[in-house]
């Protein structure tokens, strides 16, 4: 056991011999400068491949990609062979980058302010010469974000890699695949796959080409964040807009509850805003969306303040046309089954006028009484004099019966003057002339006052009917915007988001998985 001990230790000892002896006759006459092939004529086959660990921000606004990246830079050494039979042990050894020759790889498309982001390490070297050059780094890449689609976009961000002073014929750079097994999932995008291509570009100044590899990361954004965030809240507060619709006019919030909704939408408008860079280019799915709902939201405020103005609509300011009349109280009514409303419901809706005719009457009512009880001469024989009224329907005397007949008919206009005074003066002609004649005056004032009240319901009958008119239309016009904004901001909704190449993809993998 002891023996095996020490033959370990003195081969342990040997190897750091051998190692040391190693190092110094390959770094003798070594020059880092010097391209390592056998024979000038010859190019250098450097294959080429990158680990991709993690995709750390995508930055939309300044379109930059930043990366965790393992580059693998594969290539044979000349300079860099020995027999192992003469270095027993020594299977590899390691240099640091600067002290042998190590092909210029740059990422073209670098947005690092120091353009080599890499961290430089050993390279690997074996008996054979063959090295291996794993150096690690932060890549910032400039790439072009194209958010017409946004928030249902995938994008696809290249990374360039080539020498920077060696051309075809010095360096023949080979790709490799791109390894992804051990990234790490990010939470905004999902990375799709890494593919790669190798090109060759001609610049006027040299006749040979000058190779690169270009991986292509392609990667679908997740969009759950967004659905919940901005999508959701942007379509309830696109529903509210067609609350306005079904708001009373009479409730006075119909204007305040849009312009609510348009400030909302405003605000959610000015949050991707933020996101989204200043690009000319292209229209995201999103704002065309917000910018569709605060139109409908804008032309609902819009319909709001026509139906406002019809159903306050001032009596005194004119009939309704008669194009308007039909359009609207015939056509639109008869297609969205809407009635009008009965006359005794109209009396009872137009500017509540119920509650003032009763007033007005019952003064009236008093006054006249009043009047008839002072001056009338029968009022100490008991036969009194009594002006009433028997609801707002008819006007009638509570005397006898003939008289309220007779006026009833008066207020109807189906009698003249002279014949109601004629059936009065028969009336009472039995009590003597002198009362009569005072009678006949106190009736003629009493009919004038009759006269001026009927004449004071009909105006309000016609103005009653003018209102109903009005904020019929008003309803009319309301039901027929809330069915078509209601089929508009649907056909919206569903035109615009779904018009997305991969949003039924987006939706069941981040929603329902």
């Amino acid at each position: 056991m002891n023996i095996l001990m020490l033959c370990c230790f003195i081969q342990g000892s040997l190897q750091g011999v051998y190692q040391r002896r190693l190092y110094k006759e390959l770094m003798k006459n070594y020059n880092p400068l010097e391209r390592p092939v056998g024979n000038d004529s010859h190019s250098l086959t450097v294959q080429f491949s990158f680990s991709l660990l993690q995709i750390m921000d995508v930055d939309e606004k300044n379109q930059v990609l930043t990366t965790n990246i393992w580059l693998q830079l594969y290539w044979t050494d000349y300079y860099l062979q020995w027999n192992m039979s003469d270095y027993p042990g020594v299977t590899n050894v390691r240099f640091p980058d600067y002290q042998i020759w190590r092909p210029d790889i740059l990422l073209y498309n670098s947005a690092d302010e120091r353009f080599d982001a890499t961290f430089h390490t050993n390279i690997l070297v074996n008996s054979s010469g063959y090295c291996q050059y794993l150096p690690p780094g932060i890549f910032k890449s400039t790439c072009y974000i194209n958010v017409r689609w946004f928030p249902f976009d995938v994008q696809r961000c290249d990374l360039k890699f080539g020498s920077w002073t060696y051309g075809g014929w010095s360096l023949d750079l080979q790709m490799v695949h791109a390894d992804i097994t051990g990234y790490i999932a990010n939470g905004e995008w999902d990375l799709v796959e890494v593919p790669g291509r190798r090109n060759e570009r001609f610049y006027d100044c040299c006749k040979e080409p000058y190779p690169d590899v270009t991986f292509t990361v392609v990667m679908r954004r997740r969009t759950l964040y967004y659905g919940l965030n901005l999508l959701i809240p942007c379509v309830l507060i696109s529903t509210l807009a067609l609350l306005v619709f079904l708001l009373p006019a009479d409730s006075g919030e119909k204007i305040s509850l849009g312009i609510t909704v348009l400030l909302s939408l405003t605000v959610f408008m000015l949050l991707v805003a933020e996101i989204m860079p200043a690009t000319s280019d292209s229209v995201p799915l999103i704002a065309q969306y917000f910018a569709t709902t605060m139109v409908i939201v804008g032309l609902s405020v819009i319909a709001t303040v026509l139906v406002l103005q019809y159903h306050h609509h001032d009596p005194d300011g004119g009939h309704m046309p008669q194009w308007v009349r039909v359009i609207l109280l015939n056509w639109c009514a008869c297609f969205l089954r809407m009635r009008r409303p009965s006359a005794t419901k109209v009396r009872v809706a137009c500017h509540n006028t119920t509650r003032r005719r009763h007033g007005s009457l019952s003064s009236l009512e008093l006054s006249v009484s009043q009047a008839t009880l002072q001056h009338h001469p029968q009022v100490t024989n008991g036969n009194l004099l009594y002006v009433g009224f028997r609801g707002i329907e008819g006007l009638h005397y509570a005397s006898s019966a003939e008289p309220e007949c007779l006026c009833s008919q008066l207020v109807r206009g189906s009698v003249s003057e002279e014949e109601v005074l004629r059936e009065g003066a028969a009336g009472v002609g039995g009590r003597g002339r002198a009362a009569s004649f005072t009678l006949e005056t106190e009736l003629n004032q009493i009919l004038e006052e009759v006269r001026y009240i009927a004449r004071r319901f009909r105006g309000q009958d016609e103005e009653e009917t003018v209102c109903s008119e009005w904020k019929f239309a008003a309803a009319v016009i309301d039901r027929m915007c809330l069915v078509a904004f209601s089929l508009f901001t649907i056909l919206c909704t569903i035109g615009i988001l779904m018009s997305a190449p991969n949003f039924v993809e987006a939706i069941s993998k981040d929603f329902f998985s």
